[in-house]
């Protein structure tokens, strides 16, 4: 496991378009299909990743609490499952089927979506308003694994709550720390 920090990419940029493969319902959509006209949140995560996990619970319990609010939320895992087979499809329907994600979780298998994001760890999070405009990329609070710092999801909630109120998200935005994408080699 190698700390990545997410890279942050400018505010306002144009979120790029997507055709995935949904491992929990097996229907392939495109963000146009997935998105919300108030705020879609789309974010890389995997199953493996410690970070990840962390976070996993409160992420779901947020996702049901902004959902309410007309946030779309969008997971997609864009890891090499050759080399690291607890992210395969199967293993992403059963933990998003375990934990009951209540979005869908989207398999990138070709890793270009990743690319298109500048995707550079799990958990990275990309916060669009109604435009599909950038308005927040960042962690999703300040706790980490074994920091002792308790997961509240602060950072998003705070960013959620202001493109819900037609407001500017603070600029200063932190970026997510977690494990670095698993690109395929060559």
């Amino acid at each position: 496991m190698v700390e990545t920090p997410s890279v942050m990419i400018p505010l306002g940029t144009q979120a790029p378009d997507f055709y995935l493969p949904d491992t929990i319902s097996g229907k392939t959509s495109s963000l146009d299909e997935l998105k919300s006209d108030r705020v879609t949140v789309i974010m890389f995560i995997c199953n493996h990743c410690p970070y990840v996990k962390h976070i996993l619970t409160e992420l779901v319990e947020l996702a049901n609490d902004y959902i309410q609010k007309g946030t779309a939320f969008i997971a997609i895992s864009s890891n090499d499952v050759n080399n690291y087979p607890d992210d395969s499809p199967e293993k992403m329907k059963e933990l998003a089927e375990r934990l009951e994600f209540p979005f869908p979780y989207l398999y990138d298998e070709t890793q270009e979506v990743a690319r298109a994001y500048n995707a550079a760890c799990t958990p990275d999070f990309y916060i669009f308003d109604g435009w599909m405009k950038l308005a927040y990329r960042g962690q999703f609070d300040d706790s980490r694994p074994n920091s002792g710092i308790p997961v509240t999801g602060q950072d998003i909630r705070s960013a959620l709550e202001r493109v819900l109120a037609g407001e500017p998200v603070d600029q200063h935005q932190k970026p997510s720390m977690g494990c670095n994408i698993k690109w395929k080699n060559g």
